[in-house]
């Protein structure tokens, strides 16, 4: 079990090495104070810097237990102390708590020697005292498991001598105890054991075998009894770190010194290291990393190449100097993505740690990301940093941000490490659709056929999915007092507008809808814009005879004073054209003549007068066919037959003219209708004037400084129940335009529309 540091917010465990999977550490949910059941929601999970998942978390109920057999001597080799840190990672709202599990040595390895069989030449002349170092049992255990002791079995001339290194481990040494002579006996064997601290204690044994030689009365001896050097980590194979020196007294093969390591040199030291034997030059064999070791005890020894050579001894401390040889490394423990637009600034994107293998200002980091982006590093405690938002986000300016993580480290020269973190924004429905254009004008050609588009409208959504899917569709609304929706339609995903009937420019001249562009977020949200319909004139009506007209069923006729002078007006022709503009412009013709040198009619007035004076040859009686056409195009037209009759005098009543009759009509009373239309539109004119002025209605003038007509026109609509002869209404069908002097008169038999 652990307890919790409130201050440092971490859990401490201890567990011994080599438990099975499922074996119980701890119940970290209970130790934290969280609630088991929100452990899912909460999305708990551990996050280890090892290579392996050692431990694992049931988030049913809350307990840390082992995932993966630990072997504390893989993981943490010889290390005094092993641990594994992990780090707690919840959500909703973010907490992040330190464990560490210190993983506990059993005894599960026994010392070992590196060789079953160690031989020794011994001079007989050997003083009492002398010693002789034991190549050194291994055991991979540390603590009390680690090696303990050593046992020499029985003898009569030796002892051990037991002494333990600067990092605490232990060698032994052959002690001579009593001389030795050659004589008696040339080889000595004794059984060394080496015994660890565990319990039950393990051991390992290997044999000595001693070899008596003659006497080589002088050793060598080394200049220091202690060597010290100084070393820059991964120094290149073959660097010399220093030059042992030995001397030797005696002469020939006996003075010739050889070094060598000691036999309880460790075998790591033998890996790094190489000595060479003749010149005593320590140099560099392997990769000296300072994160493994500060420091090296190298055990060397000196021997001449006499018979019954000593070796001496003499221990080389070999310091390892730190360099920035490791970059920052960049975990991202926690990625949240992706992030709504409308998240609040503060929002957890990710959680991430770093560590740097070196030591001192070299393995102090400092992390940064680009100041141009909405984002933020906050750091939690050392080593670890959360990336949260600093301002809302707004997917229609940026959908994805790259985020370049820079770790780098304060040693000279730094190492740093880049990481490039992507997040991505996702929509939320927060633009309208907007209108390619502020409103829309339509024109179409009346007799428009029902069905065929008429225009087509089109917004656009910068959200994206369903946020930027449009749909189109008329607002209800009216139309003469019809529903807009029995006059056009739209298509409700292109926006195109179609014609549901064919429009007349006489009865319907413009109509406005109101068209909404809606997306499909939620809520929705819809714009509207404004199309504004004008139906433009098609020539479909030809021109109407307004007079002269039949009388009495019989052709229409005028009498023409034989005494006339030429220029002398004798009718005129009036016509109407329900179309508008070059459509509804008149012109006339004189088609047929008795005479065609006597009579002419005038092109856009039809005022038909005489060319000459009329003689006593003229015929009394003179057909006229008029043609009245407009300018449309093509062209449509009427014609008018009328007869002159020229007399000395006027009579009071006509000739019946027999042979010109036409079918029987009932009398028109047309000339009435006009005459008491015009008095009732004039009076009410002149009141809606007055009624205007004195209501303050401020009115542009009719003539200006120069007495000229005015430009300005005024519309007054009066309604009239119009009560029409039956033989006029198929001639005066539609609205018809009288232009008079200051006056257009426009006449529809259920609306009269009056422009000044």
């Amino acid at each position: 079990g652990g307890h919790l540091d409130l201050v440092l917010a971490q859990i401490r465990y201890s567990i011994p090495e080599e438990l099975e999977h499922g074996a119980f550490v701890g119940n970290i949910a209970e130790d934290l104070g969280l609630d088991v059941a929100k452990l899912s929601a909460r999305r708990f999970r551990i996050v280890s810097g090892a290579k392996k998942q050692y431990l694992e978390v049931n988030l049913e109920n809350g307990i840390l237990f082992v995932n993966e057999k630990i072997d504390r001597e893989e993981l943490c080799e010889r290390s005094p102390n092993c641990f594994l840190h992990l780090q707690v990672v919840i959500e909703n709202p973010l907490e992040l708590y330190r464990v560490e599990v210190e993983i506990l040595d059993v005894n599960d390895n026994s010392p070992s020697f590196p060789w079953s069989e160690f031989n020794l030449d011994i001079t007989e002349s050997a003083a009492p005292g002398s010693c002789f170092p034991l190549e050194s049992a291994q055991d991979q255990d540390v603590g009390t498991n680690s090696l303990r002791s050593y046992q020499l079995s029985a003898n009569e001339h030796f002892i051990l001598n037991i002494q333990t290194r600067n990092d605490g481990s232990k060698f032994a040494e052959l002690v001579l105890d009593t001389p030795l002579d050659r004589e008696q006996q040339k080889k000595h064997e004794m059984v060394l054991t080496a015994i660890d601290g565990g319990s039950p204690e393990r051991s390992g044994t290997a044999v000595i075998t001693i070899t008596v030689l003659d006497a080589n009365d002088n050793v060598p001896v080394f200049d220091r009894s202690v060597y010290r050097a100084s070393l820059v980590e991964n120094a290149q194979r073959g660097t010399l770190v220093l030059k042992l020196n030995a001397t030797d007294l005696d002469e020939g093969s006996n003075g010739e010194v050889t070094y060598a390591f000691s036999g309880h040199a460790p075998l790591k030291v033998r890996e790094l290291f190489n000595v060479d034997p003749y010149t005593g030059e320590v140099r560099v064999k392997g990769v000296v990393d300072y994160e493994k070791a500060s420091v090296y005890e190298l055990y060397v020894q000196a021997k001449d190449r006499g018979p019954s050579a000593v070796a001496v001894h003499s221990k080389v401390l070999v310091d390892i100097l730190d360099v920035n040889d490791n970059a920052p490394e960049v975990i991202l423990t926690s990625v949240s993505t992706p992030v709504q637009e409308d998240a609040p600034p503060g929002t957890v994107i990710a959680v991430i740690s770093v560590m740097d293998r070196d030591s001192g200002e070299n393995g102090n980091v400092d992390c940064q990301i680009p100041s141009n982006v909405p984002f933020q590093l906050h750091s939690s405690f050392k080593n670890y940093y959360t990336l949260v938002t600093s301002e809302f986000l707004d997917r229609e300016a940026v959908s994805e941000y790259n985020i370049t993580l820079t770790a780098r480290d304060l040693g000279s020269p730094s190492l740093s490490t880049r990481k490039t973190i992507l997040v991505q924004v996702s929509d939320i429905n927060d633009n309208p659709p907007r209108f390619s254009q502020p409103s829309y004008t339509v024109y179409v050609t009346e007799n428009n056929a029902p069905g065929a588009s008429i225009c087509s409208v089109t917004a656009f959504d910068p959200d994206s999915n369903q946020n930027a899917y449009l749909s189109y569709s008329i607002l209800e609304g009216q139309i003469q007092g019809m529903p807009v929706s029995t006059y056009v339609s739209i298509n409700s995903d292109n926006g195109n507008i179609y014609a549901l009937r064919s429009f007349d420019y006489e009865q319907l001249r413009n109509f406005q809808i109101l068209v909404q562009a809606q997306d499909a977020g939620f809520p929705p949200l819809a714009s509207n814009v404004t199309v504004n319909v004008f139906v433009l004139d098609q020539n479909d009506n030809a021109p109407v005879i307004v007079s002269p007209l039949p009388k009495n069923g019989t052709v229409a006729t005028e009498v023409v004073p034989r005494s006339v002078d030429a220029g002398y007006l004798v009718t005129k022709i009036t016509a109407l054209d329900a179309d508008a503009g070059q459509n509804s412009r008149l012109s006339y013709q004189v088609l047929q003549a008795t005479d065609p040198g006597l009579f002419s009619v005038a092109l856009y007035t039809g005022e038909i007068r005489t060319i000459r004076r009329l003689v006593e040859k003229d015929a009394t009686r003179q057909r006229l066919v008029i043609l009245v056409k407009d300018n449309g195009q093509p062209p449509l037209s009427a014609t008018v037959s009328i007869v002159l009759t020229v007399v000395d005098s006027v009579p009071e009543s006509l000739s019946d003219f027999g042979d010109l009759t036409l079918s029987p009509q009932p009398p028109s009373n047309l000339a009435l209708y006009l005459i008491v239309s015009l008095s009732t539109i004039s009076l009410i004119f002149l009141v809606a004037i007055i009624v205007l002025t004195l209501s303050g209605y401020n009115l542009p003038p009719f003539v200006n400084g120069n007495s000229s007509l005015s430009q300005s026109y005024y519309d007054v609509r009066l309604d009239f129940n119009c009560h029409v002869n039956e033989s006029v209404k198929p001639i005066l069908r539609g609205a018809y335009s009288v232009r008079l002097p200051c006056l257009i008169i426009c006449i529809d038999w259920s609306e009269i529309s009056i422009t000044a």
